[in-house]
């Protein structure tokens, strides 16, 4: 397996579960080290320094959030500047930008607890979270998966304009066709274990080059079908 991202690109790894999707991203982070090749990060090998050293370059986004739930929002959000020996002022500073980011205002938020957010609050403080240290890269394993519709819609909305603003680079595991669409500039198709095709959505979508791509676009295309035949419908 083999790929590259430019400054700033978001590219999607999708593909059905048990594809590799989630072992590749562990992988670029180091949670898993793999049995050979390598991965650099402008130009600086990941495995030239620990591996808890590497991660405090790259953000990371989980499913569930993953947040700490016996520290504070701030205590969460500032953990990897804490870690990287920023001073207080520069901590804050950088709290508060982001918290005004997320749409979670540091006076009304910072000093609450995981459980006093709902799941897509908890959501967007752990993408804080991952921006807090300045990476040049975000990782996100199924970010939206537990989120009802309109939650996620929004948070995608965000995620959009913050890259747009930061300018940060995206590697994003999801298994929704819709999710990479609407997100990626270009489209990693994964199965057993490897990239079958990878390419812009309309590449993929004009020319998908296995069955497994095909497979794939079935559920965004009878979604779409539906909802055009229901505005016919509606209009009628």
């Amino acid at each position: 397996m083999s790929f590259a991202l430019d400054a700033g690109e978001t590219l999607a790894l999708i593909g059905h579960s048990g594809c590799g999707k989630t072992t590749t991203l562990k992988m670029l982070n180091r949670l898993i080290e793999p049995d050979e090749g390598a991965v650099t990060l402008g130009g600086v090998d990941a495995f030239g320094m620990p591996g808890h050293a590497w991660r405090r370059r790259i953000g990371f986004v989980m499913q569930h959030a993953g947040l700490f739930p016996h520290m504070t929002v701030a205590e969460n959000v500032l953990v990897t500047p804490a870690l990287l020996g920023w001073d207080d002022e520069r901590q804050q500073s950088k709290l508060n930008t982001l918290l005004d980011m997320v749409g979670l205002p540091a006076a009304e938020y910072a000093g609450r607890y995981p459980a006093e957010l709902s799941g897509g609050q908890r959501q967007r403080i752990g993408l804080a979270r991952a921006l807090a240290g300045e990476p040049d890269i975000i990782l996100m394993d199924e970010p939206f998966a537990a989120l009802d519709p309109l939650t996620k819609d929004g948070l995608i909305e965000d995620i959009g304009g913050l890259k747009r603003e930061l300018g940060f680079a995206t590697v994003l595991v999801t298994h929704d066709f819709a999710e990479a669409l609407r997100l990626a500039d270009r489209i990693a198709v994964m199965s057993d274990g490897r990239i079958v095709q990878v390419g812009t959505p309309e590449e993929l979508i004009s020319a998908p080059a296995s069955p497994v791509v095909s497979d794939l676009l079935k559920a965004p295309r009878l979604m779409a079908e539906r909802v055009g035949r229901a505005f016919e419908s509606g209009q009628t």
